[in-house]
C-alpha cells in the first residue's frame, strides 16, 4: 500500500484542492469529515494529517474541533486557517474574533525556518499567499514559535519541529498563493516522509483487482452518458471483466452535435463492447416540456433516465451497476460540517439507488478527481479526442436552453455551439480552455439582418480556465475571435440574431454558470 495522508474536512469549499495538490505530489490522500470516528482515523494509517479551513469560529461554543486521536497518534499535522486556530485553541493558545478580518491576497514574510518551509521558502523572503479569516490566533501552545507574518495576522505561520506540528492562516491549496503546493508537497515528503510513489498505472491494476473481486461472475451494467466519467469507467470493467459487462447508451436528444454517434461508433465498434443504444429523446423532451426551473430539468430528466435505464437493465438481467462516480461527487454530496456546502449541487445516485432497483453500485473512478480519470483514460488507451473533451452536465442542453427545452430550441442550440467549439479547435484553442459552451436565452431582440428586421433569440457564450474545476476565470478571447464567432453564428443558423460573450468568474464554492 503506498503512503498515505488523511485531510480532515471542517467545511471549506476548498478542501478538495488540499487533496489535488497532496495526490499531485503522488501521495494519496483522502478526506473525512473532523467528527469521524477517532476508530477510523486511527485505522486509516496515516503518515501525516491535514486539518482544513472552514467557515466556523473556533470561539463559539458549539465549534468543530479535530478528535483528540489527531494529537495522539503521533503522526505530522499541519493546520490550514481553520486548522490552525483549532490547534492553538485545542493546544492551549488562545484565538479571539479579530476586528481586522482578512481576505484576500496577502504578502507573508518568513521570519525564520521550519521544516515545513525548509529548503524552499527562505528565511527574510516575502511571498504571496491567499487569506480568508476573521479570527486572530492571540497566544500561541507551549512548544510553538512564529515563523511567517503578515500585516493582519502575527501568527501567519507557526511551527514545532519536536511534534512535527505545523500552521498556516492562509490557503496553500489555492493558486492564488503561487507557491502554496510546494509547502503542502514539503509536508508531505520532507516531513511526513511519504514516498510519493501513487500513480495511475499502480491505481489502474488495484483497480482491476478490485473490481473482480467485487463482481465475481456477476453481470454489470453500465450508463453510458457520452461523457469522460462513464466512458472510462467503461473501459476499465470491461478490461476486468470482458463481456459480463453491457452498456446501456440512452441518448436522451440533449446530447451536442454527433455524441450519439461516436459513442455509438466507439464502444460498439472499436472496443467491441456489448451496446444497447435506446434512443429516448422524444420522451425526454416530452416530459420537459413547459418546464423552466434548471432544478426541475435535472430532477425530470434523472428520474426519467433511471425508468429508462431500469427497464434495459432488467432485461440484461444485471448484478451490478456501474457509475462514473468521482470524488468530488462523493465530498459533495456528504454533509462533513452541516453548513451550506452541501447545497451547491445535486449528484446522480452517491451513495445509493432508488429502492427498487435491486442492485450492487460498481464505482471504479470513486477515489479520483475529474483531472485523475483523465490521465487514466490516458492509461487505458481511450482516444485524446474523448479523454479531452470538455465536462458536460449530464442534464445536456436542457440546462444551457433557458427556459422551455422545445426540439426546436435544441436544435437551434445544438448548431450555434457547434461552431462555437469548431472555432475553437480551429484556432487551437480548445485543450487550453476547460469547459466551453454556448447559451440560448430566454429573450428575443430586434436586429437588422439584410434588408429586413428580425425578431430572433440571444445566444450567450461561456469559455473558462481552470486547473481544476473549482475555481475558473473567463478566457480572454481576441475581439476579432469572437466577431468571427458571432458572425458564423447569426449568418449559419437560423433563431440567433445576436451573440454575448459572459466574463463571469468562478470563484471558489460557486456553482456552474447555467
Amino acid at each position: 500500500m503506498s503512503d498515505r495522508i488523511l485531510i480532515l474536512d471542517f467545511g471549506s469549499q476548498v478542501t478538495q484542492l488540499i487533496a489535488r495538490r497532496v495526490r499531485e505530489s503522488g501521495v494519496y490522500c483522502e478526506i473525512v469529515p473532523f467528527n469521524a470516528d477517532p476508530a477510523r482515523i486511527r485505522d486509516f494509517g496515516a503518515k501525516g494529517i491535514v486539518l482544513s479551513g472552514g467557515p466556523a469560529s473556533i470561539t463559539a461554543a458549539e465549534a468543530p474541533r479535530a478528535p483528540d486521536i489527531v494529537f495522539q497518534l503521533g503522526v505530522p499535522i499541519l493546520g490550514i486557517c481553520y486548522g490552525e486556530q483549532a490547534i492553538c485553541q485545542q493546544l492551549g493558545g488562545r484565538v479571539e474574533t479579530s476586528d481586522h478580518h482578512e481576505f484576500g491576497r496577502a504578502i507573508v514574510e518568513v521570519t525564520d525556518v521550519s521544516g515545513l518551509t525548509e529548503g524552499i521558502w527562505a528565511k527574510g523572503e516575502r511571498h504571496q499567499v491567499w487569506m480568508s479569516h476573521g479570527d486572530k490566533v492571540m497566544q500561541l501552545p507551549d512548544g510553538f514559535r512564529v515563523v511567517g507574518t503578515s500585516e493582519a495576522a502575527p501568527y501567519a505561520m507557526i511551527a514545532d519541529d519536536a511534534r512535527r506540528i505545523y500552521a498556516v492562516q492562509f490557503h496553500p491549496e489555492v493558486v492564488h498563493t503561487p507557491d502554496g503546493a510546494k509547502l503542502l508537497t514539503n509536508f508531505t515528503k520532507q516531513v511526513a516522509g511519504c514516498g510519493g510513489d501513487w500513480t495511475m498505472a499502480a491505481f489502474r491494476d488495484q483497480a482491476i483487482a478490485n473490481i473482480r473481486a467485487q463482481v465475481g461472475q456477476g453481470r454489470v451494467v453500465c450508463g453510458l452518458s457520452g461523457g469522460v466519467d462513464s466512458s472510462v469507467a467503461a473501459v476499465l470493467i470491461h478490461e476486468a471483466i470482458g463481456d459480463q459487462l453491457t452498456c446501456v447508451f440512452v441518448d436522451h436528444g440533449l446530447l451536442r452535435a454527433g455524441e450519439a454517434t461516436e459513442v455509438v461508433d466507439l464502444f460498439r465498434d472499436h472496443y467491441n463492447i456489448p451496446l444497447i443504444h435506446r434512443d429516448a429523446g422524444e420522451l425526454f423532451l416530452g416530459k420537459l416540456a413547459g418546464v423552466s426551473d434548471p432544478e426541475a430539468k435535472r430532477k425530470i430528466i434523472g428520474a426519467t433516465f433511471i425508468d429508462v435505464f431500469d427497464q434495459d437493465a432488467g432485461r440484461i438481467g444485471a448484478d451490478f451497476l456501474a457509475q462514473g462516480t468521482l470524488y468530488p461527487d462523493v465530498i459533495e454530496s456528504v454533509s462533513f460540517t452541516g453548513g451550506p456546502s452541501v447545497t451547491i449541487k445535486s449528484h446522480h445516485n452517491v451513495g445509493g439507488l432508488p429502492a427498487h432497483m435491486k442492485l450492487d453500485l460498481v464505482e471504479p473512478l470513486r477515489e479520483l478527481f475529474k483531472d485523475e480519470v483523465r490521465v487514466l483514460g490516458r492509461e487505458l488507451g481511450l482516444p485524446e479526442t474523448l479523454v479531452g473533451r470538455h465536462p458536460f452536465p449530464g442534464p445536456g442542453l436542457a440546462i444551457r436552453v433557458l427556459g422551455e427545452v422545445t426540439p426546436e430550441r435544441c436544435a437551434v442550440l445544438r448548431k450555434a455551439d457547434a461552431i462555437y467549439l469548431d472555432e475553437i479547435r480551429k484556432a487551437g484553442l480548445y485543450d487550453a480552455i476547460w469547459q466551453a459552451f454556448a447559451v440560448l436565452l430566454p429573450v428575443k431582440t430586434v436586429g437588422v439582418m439584410g434588408d429586413a428586421r428580425s425578431y430572433e433569440s440571444v445566444c450567450a457564450l461561456r469559455a473558462v480556465t481552470s486547473s481544476d474545476g473549482m475555481t475558473a476565470e473567463s478566457y480572454a478571447f481576441d475581439h476579432s475571435f469572437l466577431a468571427n464567432v458571432a458572425t458564423r453564428i447569426v449568418n449559419e443558423v437560423r433563431g440567433i440574431n445576436r451573440v454575448v460573450y459572459d466574463v463571469t468568474s468562478k470563484p471558489p464554492g460557486t456553482i456552474e454558470w447555467e
